[in-house]
């Protein structure tokens, strides 16, 4: 992965007396430098095993600061060529000595010493590039370049560790202190396996340990803690709680970070990148996985029937869904703490990368079920799709993705509105084409009314969006004669266009009935059953308004008239009082007919429209209660002044053959659907 630098292979000779052996180190211009015994100071590694007090480790790197202060200056004022302080060649040993300690030896390593260490050479690295070439220079230049290159890769060996294991396995920056001997083995038998494979490339398997991570045992937890809280401030948590992530733990991100941090600043930063997006593109797939997540051919979807073509929809909704609120949030919360302050457009980049290859696989699913034949009953399904390309693209906006996907996502989103504009015009289509001659047994509520109604109230299910949709994706323009009322939304006079539709089509229906009780009985069923829709879904009535529904009630009220004039009041005829009397004096035979007639008429009307259906209860106890409140006080005052003119006895029973409390129970048995035999009934 790497090229060497282009410069001479040798590096400096060390520093007087600086060897495995001594016990005594020197810098010009610096204190003495002594390993001390164990029970003194804090020690840090330093070459060949010895170890370095943090003391002088700290005066090391001063020495150091100092050098790469004069170098600047040398650089600015083109002077004469810096002499190189053994310092140089103590901190490039010592960085070294940290690598093979954590490496080799398997022991803890003061993480802080050697990120300030590596920033040192980072910085030695660019200065001595600037300054006044000399042999010791440009010796220094290819020895510290050497350093951080293998300090470069060995961070990456380190960031591919964390990443590719998981919190729940103690890696990934869990507790756990990890196996070290385990991971020598492993490496053992990767450098058995193949001996010409450098010694520092990646080993990629799946039980490898983070040696470096060790340092997130437990006695870093709580010193890290102000580190940890710093860096979830800095990433826009306000706690240690809200910087925590599936599969890491707060202190395996800020590793992460610190890591970033450091190979950015040495010029690893496209290294560094490769990486992480590497390993989190595989750990978000298989995140996918997990939730069901396939990848179906367009091919295969076209190819689909629509209940498996349903399914797969459910399917890439819930996915889609989980990801824009859960997946995408934490991976940009992630990414942005791994990569945060002055790196932040580096996270916006790597998140951008991942998203947009998740993304696209989003889309082209929804992009080939468009292709599908419409119909009204895929409707839904199509707005669950849009609804979740909308939070889609609401999700990616967060972790600034490129615009060029926002606009794709936008493009697919405006696509499936299009169509489902498309599809809810197939309704009203099905309603103009259902050309259907045959009656409705009983003048029930016609199926294509159900169907409307229900389809309807659904589809308010989806009223924002579908307002939406209809605001953004609904091309047509207005014709002239359509009403602008205040308030009035594109979806809601669709919808009322519809319904318009719809009381047309059924009034064209209620003509095929002969009976004009009965057409008046379809047409009061069908009314009713609207009506109440309309009542039971606050979202169609919110739609439609007040105005529209009071109308609907006023049409109602018209139809049950019709329907008494054309039954009942044809029956009121025959108790008539007028034509009774002739020459002043009631005529008995016209009172033997009338009564003949209304006994023929009412049985008729009984045993026909004891056969009809009213199935709304209301309405069928307002029809009852109504044609009671007609015929009965008509037929009782009928009885009481003309049942005087009919012979008492058998002439009287032929005649009178109901009682007024005898027709309010036959009316009680009307519209119940079921033919009652009417026995006569006694006085």
């Amino acid at each position: 992965m790497y090229q060497p630098l282009n410069m001479a292979n040798q590096a400096p000779p060390p520093a007087a007396g600086f060897d495995g052996e001594m016990e005594m180190l020197s810098c010009p211009g610096s204190p003495s430098l002594t390993a001390g015994s164990p029970e003194e100071n804090p020690k840090t590694t330093g070459y060949d095993g010895y170890q370095l007090d943090d003391a002088i480790l700290s005066q090391v790197l001063e020495d150091v600061d100092r050098f790469l202060e004069k170098l600047s200056a040398a650089a600015e004022n083109d002077g004469d060529p810096v002499e190189v302080p053994d310092s140089v060649e103590i901190l490039s040993k010592t960085v070294e000595s940290m690598i093979d300690q954590c490496s080799y030896r398997c022991q803890e390593l003061d993480s802080t010493a050697f990120y300030d260490a590596i920033d040192c050479l980072s910085r030695m690295v660019d200065q001595l590039g600037e300054a006044p070439p000399s042999p010791a220079t440009l010796g220094s230049l290819n020895r510290t370049s050497t350093v951080i290159q293998r300090a470069m890769m060995y961070l990456e060996d380190e960031l591919w560790s964390i990443l590719e294991q998981p919190k729940d396995d103690g890696g990934g920056g869990g507790g756990g202190k990890p196996d070290h001997h385990h991971h020598l083995d492993n490496n053992n038998n990767n450098v058995s396996n193949n001996n010409n494979t450098n010694k520092h490339k990646h080993s990629k398997s799946t039980t490898k340990h983070s040696s470096f991570n060790s340092r997130f045992g437990h006695h870093e937890r709580t010193e890290n803690r102000p580190e940890i809280e710093a860096a979830a401030a800095a990433a826009g948590g306000g706690s240690e709680e809200e910087y925590s992530f599936p599969g890491f733990s707060p202190e395996a991100v800020l590793g992460m970070n610190k890591i970033a941090n450091a190979m950015i600043r040495a010029g690893y930063e496209i290294e560094c990148c490769i990486i992480y997006s590497f390993m989190r593109r595989n750990s978000f797939k298989t995140a996918l996985v997990n939730i069901g997540f396939e990848i179906v051919s367009i091919d295969d979807l076209q190819k689909m029937q629509w209940n498996s073509l349903e399914k797969e929809i459910v399917s890439w909704v819930r996915i889609v869904k989980e990801s824009s609120k859960s997946l995408f949030g934490e991976e940009w919360k992630l990414c942005r703490s791994v990569f945060s302050g002055r790196h932040g457009e580096v996270a916006g980049r790597l998140f951008g990368g991942l998203v947009r290859a998740v993304c696209m696989q989003f889309l082209n699913f929804a992009e080939a079920t468009m292709l599908t034949k419409w119909s009204t009953e895929k409707l839904f399904k199509f707005l669950d799709m849009y609804e979740a390309v909308r939070d889609l693209g609401s999700s990616i906006g967060v972790g600034g993705a490129t615009e060029e996907l926002a606009a794709e996502i936008e493009a697919t989103k405006a696509r499936i509105g299009e169509t489902a504009v498309g599809m809810f015009g197939e309704l009203e289509n099905s309603i103009k084409s259902d050309h259907g001659r045959t009656q409705v047994p009983s003048g029930s509520v016609h199926p294509l009314t159900r169907y409307t109604m229900n389809y309807l109230e659904y589809t308010c299910v989806y009223r924002e969006t579908l307002e939406q949709i209809f605001h953004q994706h609904q091309h047509r323009r207005p014709a002239a004669k359509e009403k602008e009322e205040a308030g009035s939304t594109k979806f809601g006079k669709q919808l009322i266009k519809v319904m318009e539709l719809l009381d047309s089509n059924l009034e064209i229906k209620s003509r095929l009935y002969k009976d004009p009780s009965l057409r008046y009985i379809f047409l009061m069923n069908n009314g009713r059953y609207i009506l109440q829709k309309i009542r039971a879904s606050p979202e169609i009535h919110e739609v439609t308004g007040d105005p529209w529904r009071r109308k609907r009630s006023t049409e109602l009220r018209g139809y049950h008239k019709s329907y008494q004039r054309e039954t009942w009041y044809r029956l009121l005829q025959f108790l008539n009082h007028e034509g009774l009397s002739v020459n002043g004096k009631v005529s008995k035979p016209v009172v033997k007919e009338r009564f003949k007639s209304f006994n023929a008429m009412f049985d008729d009307i009984h045993k026909t429209q004891s056969t009809w259906v009213v199935s709304d209860e209301q309405l069928q106890s307002e029809l009852r209660v109504s044609i009671s409140s007609v015929i009965t006080p008509a037929y009782r005052s009928f009885i009481g002044r003309f049942s005087q003119y009919l012979k008492p006895g058998r002439q009287s029973e032929k005649y009178i053959k109901y009682q007024p409390e005898d027709i309010e129970s036959l009316v009680d048995e009307l519209f119940d659907g079921n033919p009652t035999s009417m026995g006569r009934k006694k006085t």
